[in-house]
């Protein structure tokens, strides 16, 4: 009996890759050479078929890769570390944890803070930041740690 060593992605664009902090992935991460987790979800007709070859795979002690064409549109391999199906409303749904080393990473970070809003940043003509607006955000307790140099009549001693 054969079983088949990957899982190709045949059509769409390149898979996205998310970085994986979940405590059970670090066991995977283990190996020599450094290399990180990321997740991956893909489009399938045949989820619990894939994840049974990974099974089957991991039961012989056999590697298994996803097998897919990068950004440059020339086929890359990722080992497969973990593989679970859902059904979704659109379909089966495959997850899969691949290893992916250094030069395969490519970080891109974004933030969202749902607190911040757009119109925080949004300045009119009127809004003109200057002095006055400066000193509305000090309290008169404030002053004490600030040294006004328009009034230097004389040595002064700091404490």
């Amino acid at each position: 009996m054969e079983i088949e060593d990957k899982i190709t992605i045949i059509e769409g664009p390149p898979p996205t890759f998310e970085a994986v902090s979940d405590g059970w992935v670090l066991g995977l991460t283990e190996g020599p050479t450094l290399s990180e987790i990321a997740l991956t979800r893909v489009r399938t007709f045949n989820g619990p078929a894939l994840v049974e070859r990974c099974h089957r795979a991991w039961r012989h002690q056999q590697p298994i890769y996803l097998e897919f064409r990068a950004q440059d549109g020339l086929p890359q391999q990722a080992p497969i570390v973990a593989a679970r199906h859902l059904q979704t409303d659109d379909g089966d749904m495959l997850l899969l944890w691949v290893r992916l080393t250094s030069e395969d990473v490519e970080l891109e970070l974004t933030y969202t803070d749902d607190e911040l809003d757009d119109d925080d940043f949004d300045m009119d003509d009127d809004d003109d930041f200057d002095d006055d607006d400066f000193e509305d955000f000090l309290d008169d307790d404030d002053d004490d740690d600030f040294i006004d140099f328009d009034d230097l009549s004389g040595p002064r001693s700091l404490s």
